[in-house]
């Protein structure tokens, strides 16, 4: 069996996500940038250490990206009343779904590559590795948005919602400070960083295989929450009767 990406039908599901002007927005992240580089950088209010960067200079836009994307995906067409359309798409709904889903992929990537080289540049460098955890956190509260967006039939309950289990993961890791490694906000490197200054990490780090495992641990499993949460959306969203009459 051949393999075929349909870039043309790609091209249309980012349209449909973001709007004909979908390679603007991650553009609008450079602004965060800048106002961070002026507040941090140039006013020399604090020291920048990798959780700052991973919370504050790149977590916080590449999340909220990420959460736009979501609740478009599916709630974003209950709302413009487009989603019985998408039932008579040829191969399936899933088919328009997937396709939207690997093109907020693609801007998000871009958008981590981008964020990542200039912050590499002008704030600190840090491990490219972050990137991966970076990018694996946008895509596991993408998904979760879009189940959100499924399970309430609304982007903004949807929105709501996962900015608040967000903020939750945020408190339960103490903005990092609490390493626990099931969570989407998981960083091994935050471990590297405090073996070699005065910073305190909590999480029982005691060598580097140990930090190895966590590791894979927790790539394996958000990977897997993510496919779970992927499945059990779509399972939703394909009840035609219950997405379009609200039962």
């Amino acid at each position: 069996m051949k393999l075929k990406i349909d870039f043309d039908f790609i091209h249309y599901a980012m349209i449909a996500l973001a709007g004909y002007r979908f390679w603007f927005l991650p553009l609008l992240t450079l602004v965060w940038i800048m106002f961070q580089y002026f507040l941090r950088v140039r006013n020399g209010l604090e020291v920048i250490n990798l959780l700052t960067i991973q919370y504050t200079i790149i977590g916080l836009p590449l999340t909220a990206l990420a959460i736009f994307f979501g609740v478009r995906v599916i709630a974003g067409e209950l709302d413009e009343r487009s989603l019985e359309i998408a039932y008579t798409i040829p191969g399936g709904s899933e088919r328009l779904w997937l396709a939207k889903l690997f093109s907020a992929f693609l801007i998000l990537l871009f958008t981590t590559l981008i964020l990542s080289v200039l912050v590499y540049a002008i704030f600190k460098p840090f491990p490219f590795g972050m990137a991966y955890g970076l990018l694996q956190d946008a895509c596991f509260y993408m998904i979760l948005a879009m189940a959100l967006g499924v399970l309430f039939r609304s982007m903004t309950s949807a929105i709501i919602s996962t900015t608040a289990i967000v903020c939750l993961n945020i408190l339960l890791t103490d903005f990092g400070e609490n390493q626990l490694r099931f969570l989407p906000f998981f960083n091994p490197y935050v471990f590297l960083e405090s073996s070699t200054t005065s910073t305190i990490i909590d999480g029982g780090f005691t060598s580097p295989k140990e930090l190895l495992a966590w590791t894979i641990q927790n790539r394996i499993t958000i990977a897997l929450l993510m496919s779970l949460t992927l499945t059990l959306a779509f399972m939703r969203a394909g009840k035609h009767e219950t997405m379009l009459n609200g039962a």
